[in-house]
């Protein structure tokens, strides 16, 4: 028997008792499966991508430098989903993950070892930001882990694609990917999971219990 998410906290006199987040630890089968889906399916997505940035790229990029970090949020969105949907420790690292591993089988420009190990870091971006909010799947804690991903995929980028960028060129860079993540990655990400919950295949999760009850 699993530990539910949610444990109960009485409220003030005359007041219901109010529902309190706790971390569940333990995963499931049906997790790691659901999780290793979304990463093989997101991968393809990543895999699109690999080409689809080179034009909107191609347009922003002379606006000013370091604004291509537009484009980031699509490589983001593994790790949130994954932590949106799972919603425990180790999800969208998971996740993240699994989609960067399907973008590096398959081939890339960037590499393999790259490929994954931005995802990694990527996806702990994403994790940090869940773990802080107790895995809710609220829209500006997914919001926030877009962003979160975007900052963390910035860093590892200036540190080994953009080495010696001036400071321009990092800030804007660093200011379009977190913008970015936050919003193809968590917004879009979020309304992804709830469009997903409603089609009743997360019944098993608490991101499908959440919405059966609000309608």
């Amino acid at each position: 028997m699993t530990a539910s998410s949610t444990s109960v906290s009485p409220g003030p006199a005359g007041s219901p008792a109010r529902p309190k987040r706790r971390i569940v630890w333990r995963w499931r089968v049906v997790d790691i499966v659901v999780a290793a889906v979304l990463g093989v399916a997101l991968g393809f997505v990543f895999l699109a991508w690999n080409v689809g940035y080179l034009a909107p790229k191609a347009v922003i990029e002379p606006l000013l430098p370091g604004i291509q970090g537009l484009v980031n949020g699509p490589w983001l969105l593994a790790g949130v989903i994954g932590g949106l949907v799972i919603r425990k420790p180790g999800a969208a690292i998971f996740t993240e993950v699994v989609a960067a591993v399907v973008s590096a089988l398959v081939g890339n420009q960037w590499g393999g070892l790259p490929t994954i190990e931005a995802g990694l870091v990527q996806g702990l971006g994403a994790e940090l930001v869940l773990l802080v909010f107790l895995y809710s799947g609220r829209l500006p804690v997914a919001v926030l882990a877009g962003a979160g991903a975007g900052l963390a995929g910035a860093i590892n980028d200036l540190v080994f694609w953009y080495a010696g960028s001036g400071p321009t060129f990092s800030i804007a860079y660093l200011v379009s990917s977190i913008v970015s993540g936050a919003v193809l990655a968590g917004l879009l990400g979020w309304l992804v999971t709830r469009a997903l919950a409603a089609t009743g295949v997360l019944s098993r999760f608490a991101s499908g219990r959440e919405l059966r009850a609000e309608v």
